[in-house]
Parts: C-alpha cells; sequence; structure tokens
C-alpha cells in the first residue's frame, strides 16, 4: 500500500510538473505575440511615400495596450491577455478613431484574437486604456459578429485573419502581421459585394 501510494503520488506530481510546463509554454507564446503587437505605431513611413506618389491614403495612428489589470475577478487560471486597441485614422483634415476590445489566447491551431464588446458605460467612440474604468471580468460579453482571427507562427512572424459575416449582406475582412520590425493591417468592409471600407495595400505600420 505504501509503494502504491508513493508511485500515485510520483504519478500525480509528475502530470502537474508537465501541465505546468506545457502552461508555461503556451503563455510564452501568447506573451511573444503580445509584445509585438502592443505599443504605439503609426504608418508615417508609408503615408509620406504614399503622398509622394499621388496616392490617397490614411495617416494611421496604432495604440495596443494589455490591460488586464484593468479587470477584476479574472479566474485564477486564465490563460489569456487582454488588449485595448485604439486606431486612429486621419484622410483631408478628417480624423476619427475607433477602439475595440481584444482578447489574446491559445489552442491546438495557434494563437487566436477574439473581439468583446466595449464595456458598459464606456463611450465606444472614445474609448482608450487610459479612459477605461475597472470592470468585471464576469461583466465583459464576447462579440457575436466578429470571427477570431487565428495566428500562426514562422520564423517570428505571425500572420492570420478572419472573415466576419455582420450581416447577411455585410462581410468585414482581416489579415495581419506581425513582426519585430512593423505591423502590416488590411481590414474591408463589404456590402452586397461592393467595397465600402478599406485599401488595396495593407497599412504598414512601424513602432514610434
Amino acid at each position: 500500500m505504501h509503494i502504491c501510494g508513493s508511485l500515485q503520488w510520483d504519478f500525480s506530481f509528475y502530470f502537474k510538473a508537465v501541465l505546468l510546463i506545457e502552461r508555461q509554454g503556451i503563455m510564452m507564446k501568447i506573451k511573444e505575440f503580445v509584445n509585438l503587437m502592443t505599443g504605439k505605431f503609426d504608418n508615417k513611413e508609408q503615408f509620406t511615400s504614399m503622398k509622394k506618389a499621388g496616392k490617397i491614403y490614411p495617416y494611421a495612428q496604432h495604440v495596443n495596450t494589455a490591460c488586464n489589470d484593468k479587470i477584476r475577478n479574472i479566474p485564477e487560471d486564465f490563460g489569456g491577455i487582454f488588449i485595448v486597441e485604439e486606431s486612429y485614422y486621419e484622410t483631408d483634415g478628417r480624423r476619427h478613431a475607433s477602439p475595440n476590445l481584444f482578447l489574446i489566447t491559445e489552442n491546438e491551431e495557434g494563437v487566436m484574437l477574439s473581439s468583446y464588446e466595449i464595456p458598459a458605460g464606456e463611450d465606444k467612440n472614445t474609448f482608450s486604456y487610459d479612459s477605461m474604468g475597472f470592470v468585471d471580468y464576469n461583466e465583459l460579453k464576447q462579440s457575436e459578429k466578429f470571427t477570431p482571427a487565428l495566428y500562426h507562427e514562422k520564423n517570428g512572424v505571425w500572420e492570420g485573419g478572419s472573415v466576419s459575416q455582420f450581416t447577411p449582406v455585410m462581410i468585414f475582412r482581416l489579415w495581419e502581421k506581425f513582426s519585430d520590425t512593423s505591423l502590416e493591417v488590411s481590414e474591408s468592409m463589404e456590402v452586397n459585394g461592393k467595397r465600402t471600407f478599406g485599401y488595396d495595400e495593407p497599412i504598414i505600420y512601424k513602432r514610434v
């Protein structure tokens, strides 16, 4: 009985150790992904080039900030990282903001980016990390419209995206490529098969 009990304990300890190692490996991948996408970025270099070529293209700024510190009651075994994404676009002197709240997790296929609704009580037009108040994890709601985007890593570069059917006639397409030199983001909206938002070339952000 003593030997069996000892073996049972050894196996239990072994499996716990394996799970811990696997969990640490997963978190390393997520943190690697998050480190590439968080910070302050703009496409000044691309915008200047496009302007010289006589092409109409927006000047864009991108601010991504991890925000788990502003979310209360996150489960102890939670393996994801929430991100506040602030995007600002300026065309012909007109500027508009497009904020989002994302969750970064990992599954068997790669790293997953899921969209969440802007927390209740926050202004959806001006939402930012700085303006974000504390919110309870259990009150957060995942977007029903956005199809989670899946990313794969190859040689230190992450690439992926998704296609979301917002309505029977509206489709949103997302494709992104993250590296230690830039973020390439291609977004487009189609209504009845006609593009109503987006550009022929991805926006290329460089870290500021």
